[in-house]
This record gives C-alpha cells, sequence and structure tokens, in this order.
C-alpha cells in the first residue's frame, strides 16, 4: 500500500482558516524523503525482486491537494480506480485526487538498481494563497541485489504545478472493465436531470475581523449559488427519517439561477454581481427510489477556476465525459460514453471546464455530495440527495439505533467571527 498525505507543524484548528495554511510537508507511507533535511535519512523502501509484478494499492490520503505520482523508469498498469475495476491502461504518470484510490500493476523489468517513487502537488487555481514550494517527495523502489552506494535513478515528474494537461489526459482515459466483476451497464433512461454550477465565491467578512479573500471579503463557495450550512443540532438522516421540519428546504434547483458564461466569469449584469454572494442556506433535493440520476456539474471563473474534487456519499456513479469551457448539451452530449464509463465516487472537475456523471438511487437515506478538499467544506460546496424508500423493508431506510449520539450545537465552532473557522465537522 502506497498512503499519500500531508503533514502540518501547526494547531489543527489553524487548519479550518480561510484560505488553510500550506502544509509543511507531503508524505510517502508517513515518511518525507530526501527533499526536507530533518527526513533525509528516513525514505519508503519498496523492496522489489527483478522480474516480478507486483500490485500497489495508492491512495491519496492528503486532505487539500491532488497528487501527481511517478515511479522512474517504470510504467505501472491501472487495473482499478475507486475499487472499480478497469480497462488495463498503462500510464507513466498518475494523478490522484484527495481520497481517491487507484490500483496499479508494477512489473520490475528494469535493471537491477534503485529508483524514485515521487509525488507532487498539482495546483490547478490561481493564486489565492502563497503556493507551496515545488518540492518532488521522493520514496524508493529497491530491486533485490542493489547496492547501497547506487544513485537513484530520478523520477521525471510533470514540468509544471498546474499541468492540467497531464491531469487531464490520464483521468480522461480510464474506463470501465466491461464484463468485468460487477460491472453494469449505463442506464440509458433519466430520470432527473441537473446542471450544477460549482466554485468559490464571497461572503461579506465579520466586522472586527481580518479575511483573506480578494477585496478584504471571506472566501466562500458553493453549488449553484447556495453555500451548503450543515445543521447545527440534528442531522439531515434524522430530521428526514422523523419528518421534523425547518431543519432543511427541499428546492436545491435543477439549474443554476441564473444563465452566464460559467468559464470565463465576468459582470456584466446586477444579477451577475450576486452570483459572488451565494446564497446561504440547507437545501436538499429529494429523489425517487431507483431513479435515475445525470449530473453535468460545470466549473465556475468566479474568483478563480480551480479543480474541485467531488464526493458523492452513499453511491458509485458513472463518468460520461469531461470538457473544457461551458457544457453545451447539443455539442457535448452525443460524445458523451455510454458503453464503457469509468465508475466513480470521486472525480475531479477540470478547471473552468465540466463533468458528467450518472447514478442510480437505490441507497434510501441523506447523502452529501461535495467537494472532497477538506479546506472547501467550511466554504460550503456541498448538497445533499434525499432518496425515498423503496417499496419493500429491505429498501427502505432504518430507524436510529438507540444509543446513537446526539448533534450539540456550539456557535463558536460552526462560526466563529474571531478566527474565521467556519463549519467544522
Amino acid at each position: 500500500m502506497i498512503m499519500q498525505g500531508q503533514w502540518w507543524d501547526t494547531d489543527i484548528e489553524q487548519l479550518n482558516l480561510r484560505p488553510a495554511p500550506i502544509c509543511d510537508a507531503y508524505l510517502i507511507n508517513g515518511l518525507a524523503g530526501d527533499s526536507y533535511p530533518c527526513s533525509e535519512n528516513r525514505m519508503f523502501k519498496l523492496k522489489v525482486i527483478q522480474g516480478k509484478t507486483y500490485l500497489l494499492r495508492i491512495i491519496n490520503a492528503a486532505l487539500n491537494t491532488h497528487l501527481f505520482f511517478k515511479i522512474a523508469d517504470h510504467n505501472v498498469t491501472v487495473v482499478s480506480v475507486d475499487a472499480a475495476y478497469t480497462t488495463p491502461y498503462g500510464s507513466d504518470v498518475m494523478i490522484l485526487t484527495p481520497g481517491q484510490t487507484v490500483d496499479a500493476l508494477l512489473t520490475a523489468d528494469q535493471p537491477i538498481g534503485m529508483y524514485y517513487m515521487s509525488i507532487i502537488p498539482y495546483l490547478s487555481a490561481s493564486s489565492l494563497a502563497p503556493a507551496p514550494p515545488r518540492k518532488v517527495i521522493n520514496s524508493l523502489i529497491v530491486y533485490k541485489g542493489a547496492t547501497s552506494t547506487t544513485s537513484p535513478s530520478r523520477s521525471l515528474m510533470p514540468s509544471q504545478i498546474n499541468s492540467v494537461s497531464t491531469a487531464h489526459r490520464f483521468s480522461s482515459n480510464i474506463t470501465s472493465l466491461v464484463g468485468g466483476p460487477y460491472w453494469t451497464l449505463v442506464p440509458r433512461h433519466v430520470d432527473e436531470k441537473m446542471f450544477v454550477t460549482m466554485g468559490l465565491g464571497l461572503e461579506q467578512c465579520p466586522s472586527e475581523t481580518k479575511c483573506a479573500g480578494p477585496s478584504g471579503q471571506r472566501i466562500t463557495g458553493s453549488l449553484s449559488n447556495r453555500t451548503f450550512l450543515m445543521p447545527g443540532t440534528i442531522s439531515l438522516q434524522e430530521a428526514y427519517f422523523y419528518n421534523i421540519s425547518g431543519v432543511y428546504t427541499d428546492d436545491f434547483p435543477d439549474q443554476p439561477p441564473i444563465k452566464f458564461d460559467y468559464a470565463n466569469f465576468r459582470v456584466h449584469t446586477d444579477s451577475e454581481k450576486k452570483m459572488i454572494f451565494p446564497e446561504r442556506k440547507t437545501s436538499v433535493k429529494t429523489l425517487k427510489y431507483n431513479s435515475t440520476v445525470e449530473i453535468v456539474v460545470q466549473n465556475t471563473g468566479i474568483i478563480t477556476t480551480e479543480s474541485h474534487p467531488m464526493h458523492l456519499h452513499g453511491f458509485n456513479f458513472y463518468v460520461l465525459g469531461y470538457g473544457f469551457g461551458n457544457y453545451v448539451p447539443a455539442r457535448d452530449a452525443k460524445k458523451l460514453n455510454l458503453v464503457n464509463p469509468q465508475m466513480h465516487n470521486t472525480v475531479g472537475v477540470p478547471p473552468g471546464g465540466w463533468v458528467a456523471l450518472r447514478f442510480i438511487a437505490n441507497n434510501p437515506g441523506a447523502w452529501i455530495f461535495h467537494c472532497h478538499m477538506d479546506a472547501h467544506l467550511p466554504y460550503g460546496i456541498i448538497m445533499a440527495f434525499i432518496v425515498e424508500n423503496g417499496p419493500t423493508p429491505e429498501t427502505s431506510l432504518q430507524p436510529p439505533p438507540s444509543n446513537l449520539p446526539q448533534c450539540t450545537h456550539d456557535p463558536t465552532i460552526y462560526e466563529s467571527p474571531t478566527t474565521n473557522v467556519g463549519l467544522s465537522y
């Protein structure tokens, strides 16, 4: 297992600042390797035997950063993403979004020696905060028989920290393994079609507080111009199960409030100006059990374009297609892959682009759909689906356990004007 991560030398509460502080190091299996003087002699080493093939289970456990992954002088064959089998895909570099997993086959087919296995951050946003140092974080592939005096072969990483083309090439080339375990046909009939804009915005900076966003405001985020407010005293699931009113509204829109040039945002009208300051609301979309839902998630250029890893709880979804610029149904719908699309539970939306998803709502209950960067949860890049019960007890939501802990509401945790901490979980 290859576990990628981030490390901060700071109080954990500081990670809720907007924007979050830059991490002090990136890690491979808990070690920062020779890129840092304090850890140059502490590096993860994977020992291999020439000619053998190994299954690497790679996990991006970093909180806030997409990561490129590469092994010097070796290609790998991707066989699974997010625990769903893929058509075997050979690549020399991979991109993993926060929380994403890749299974890949590595064949030790090079001369006996040592080879760097490396990661480097992928930052797709224009600068809202200082960028982290461009350090390649190294671990080692060590062939049996290699001497300790051998100089490792270095990984040739993407030349730009915002190498959008490299990230897109890897992500868009993955397809499902047709006929493989757990493979299913893509549903052709769609019951619910949604077009959801996603990105950053601003909210008024609390009085007597210094905020780091543009024009001295506080950075926020939204889906279809709604910043999600997490309920403070009861969960969505309980509110739905017990039919408690006043906790959420069942009005998340199928379309954004206005149409505009999403990927190239410019303020031309008062309505477009209002898009900079999204509405704060606990808003959900209710779905019939077993309905098929299609969502086109459109990245916007409000504040900045950025690749956001969108994650759906409770379901896998088909990724039907990616694109850059604005999604145009008449042009782009015919390009969607309905034959062997990749299946994910987390997908990176291209910066200034879109991704089309489809899933079957066959899991009753309340499920959130949100950006998987931890720093963006307080921003409110979240919405929720409530899937109604099916026709049988087995397809219906079960009551909560009798020992379920009760929520408590602490205003200083959810909205602190002194620390600029947003929603906390």
